[in-house]
């Protein structure tokens, strides 16, 4: 099983990025998928889910209007798009798959860093 995180970098106040997580391994679409984020000293917060379907999605009330979850069952990827980014936005970025409490995964990470 594998996921694997891109499209973290630098970018600018107000800026926007596109994460993508590659997921293998295992049958994506009966998986929900979630990004967390992390900083250094703080636990993981959830940032974004979004069902099997894509049909149903929820997100931290940090970023609703500015972050959008996506998935592309054919593809077995989940996206992030993320718009008007803030320094507060600034973490290592988590992929996330679960079925169950016993059956889920975690990505490597990617960071993301907000800064002028």
């Amino acid at each position: 099983v594998q996921l694997v995180e891109s499209g973290g970098g630098l970018v600018q106040p107000g800026g926007s990025l596109r994460l993508s997580c590659a997921a293998s391994g295992f049958t994506f679409s009966r998986y929900g998928m979630s990004w967390y984020r992390q900083t250094p000293g703080k636990e993981r917060e959830l940032v974004a889910t979004i069902s099997g379907t894509g049909g149903i999605t929820n997100y931290a009330n940090s970023v609703k209007g500015r972050f959008s979850i996506s998935r592309d069952n054919a593809k077995n990827t989940v996206y992030l798009r993320m718009n008007s980014l803030k320094p507060e936005d600034t973490a290592v970025y988590y992929c996330y798959a679960r079925r169950s409490y016993y059956d889920d995964y975690w990505g490597q990470g990617t960071q993301v860093t907000v800064s002028s």
